[in-house]
């Protein structure tokens, strides 16, 4: 978007500001007015001041132009002269200081792709953008700073450094070890799968079994984002104002966990001004859905498109936007309303009617793109006595987990260069005939279980894309029978 002001002598005196302004921005008129005014105890009212945000048929919405429109104004009153290549961005306050605002990230990155190199940003958003290398930053805490803009070039300690200068140290969190997990030896092998190809997963097992556990754990050993994958986390937390400069030192992907009560535009995103919901705001990451069955029908249903495409498109009348989300799905469910169906040990008290009303919560097309399904068992007393003895297996840790895990995405990364994919799960189906094939012995037991299970193509695929991953984290060239009959069995249940 461009700002253009124009001051026009032999006219009425006024401040117009065109190009279709949402409210926030058409009420920038008076927040620019007294900033300038409470900063430098003048202002042009002898003037006509005419603002026109270009292009003029696109909706403008936000208070990010406030500081482009004080800067125009600025530099006509004190004859300040800014770069051809700057970009302004900010709000501010009737004081004068400029806030710090939603997006500055966002802003900066799309400043550097459009070749603007002199960025002025709130001096409280300098953490955020600094580390945008071959873009001058200026940080603007009041707008008085934006007549010593000949000062501030020549300070080299306000300008732009190389990296992000942050902790390395990794925040205080709740995940948990998966050498803490007693038992499921099962379910942590379906949980090294997923991460290891990106494939969702759903766990079914009666309360307190360790459900949530497990996929707290599997926060530990989630291989580290790629720094393409860095900027892309990087500008959707920024558009949503929960930008942490901390995820180009740890790198740790995104991990959401919204509750069943959220709302659609909540969970998909959404709004007049369309925003990202928790659905992109795990992108690159894990969305662990908990009580998967009790979140609302159209929310489930919602997740279908996101779960093949990676994106979602926001439709409004205003027009649309294309959000991304690429995210690994982890749910977990009880298998019938009292939780204790098929239980070793719980007897169930649920009614034939109101399993089968539970199990329907779960659509068959839902459950047809989830690749691995896994029965958790609730461990038995001796198990639990045998805890001390299970934090000693090295074996089990998440670190040496993680080492596996990322060992297997670095093959993926090799075979699907130039592909547009970096993960088994998102193979197409082209790629998965280029580099899946099977041999004799394996096609007959995929026709078995096609005829026993009644798969779908989706299915089949699907089974053959886990059956990859698995050859991968053996560093097998190709798909054995074993790796494929357990394919298998993690979608027969």
């Amino acid at each position: 978007m461009d700002v253009e002001v124009n001051f026009i002598d032999r006219s009425m005196p006024g401040f117009d500001i065109v190009g279709l302004p949402g409210r926030e921005v058409a009420e920038s008129r008076e927040r620019v007015k007294n900033a300038i005014l409470n900063a430098f105890n003048e202002f042009p009212y002898a003037k006509k001041i005419v603002v026109n945000l270009a292009p003029a048929d696109v909706p403008k919405e936000g208070s990010y132009y406030d500081l482009a429109i004080a800067a125009s104004i600025v530099s006509y009153m004190k004859g300040v002269t800014f770069p051809a290549d700057s970009a302004f961005f900010g709000e501010v306050s009737l004081d004068g200081t400029v806030r710090s605002t939603r997006g500055a990230f966002l802003f900066t990155t799309f400043a550097k792709e459009h070749n603007l190199t002199n960025v002025f940003v709130p001096g409280a958003c300098f953490d955020e953008v600094r580390g945008v290398r071959d873009v001058n930053i200026y940080p603007i805490a009041n707008l008085r700073d934006l007549t010593t803009y000949s000062i501030i070039r020549s300070n080299n300690s306000m300008m732009h450094t190389s990296e992000y200068a942050v902790d390395s140290v990794s925040p205080e969190s709740d995940e948990v070890d998966f050498s803490e997990v007693v038992g499921q030896d099962m379910a942590k092998r379906a949980l090294e799968i997923s991460a290891s190809g990106g494939h969702s997963i759903l766990m079914i097992g009666s309360p307190g079994s360790g459900k949530s556990m497990l996929a707290k754990a599997l926060c530990r050993i989630l291989p580290n984002l790629r720094p393409e994958e860095e900027l892309e986390v990087a500008k959707i937390y920024s558009a949503c104002g929960l930008f942490d400069p901390t995820i180009f030192s740890t790198k740790t992907r995104p991990y959401r966990s919204p509750h069943h009560t959220i709302s659609y535009s909540g969970m998909v995103g959404g709004g007049t001004i369309p925003r990202p919901g928790e659905i992109s705001l795990a992108h690159k990451g894990v969305l662990f859905l908990d009580e998967f069955s009790e979140f609302q029908l159209p929310i489930i249903e919602c997740l279908r498109q996101p779960m093949e495409n990676g994106s979602i498109t926001i439709a409004r009348s205003r027009g649309s936007i294309k959000l991304p989300c690429d995210f690994t799905l982890v749910a977990c469910t009880n298998p019938c309303p009292c939780g204790f169906l098929g239980d070793r040990k719980v007897r169930c008290t649920c009614k034939p009617p109101q399993i089968d009303r539970y199990k329907r919560k779960l659509s068959g097309p839902i459950l047809d793109r989830i690749d691995l399904f896994v029965r958790v068992w609730t461990p038995g007393l001796e198990r639990l006595s045998e805890s001390a003895g299970l934090l000693a297996h090295r074996e089990k840790t998440s670190a040496l987990i993680k080492d596996r895990v990322e060992a297997a995405r670095a093959i993926q990364a090799h075979r699907f260069v130039g592909e547009g994919v970096s993960v088994n799960a998102k193979m197409p189906n082209r790629l998965v005939k280029k580099y899946c094939p099977l041999s004799r012995v394996c096609e007959d037991l995929l026709d078995t279980a096609i005829q026993r299970c009644n798969l779908t193509p989706r299915s089949v695929y699907k089974i053959i894309k886990v059956a990859r991953t698995l050859a991968d984290m053996e560093g097998a060239v190709a798909i054995t029978p074993s790796q494929l009959a357990e394919s298998i069995q993690y979608k027969n249940i």
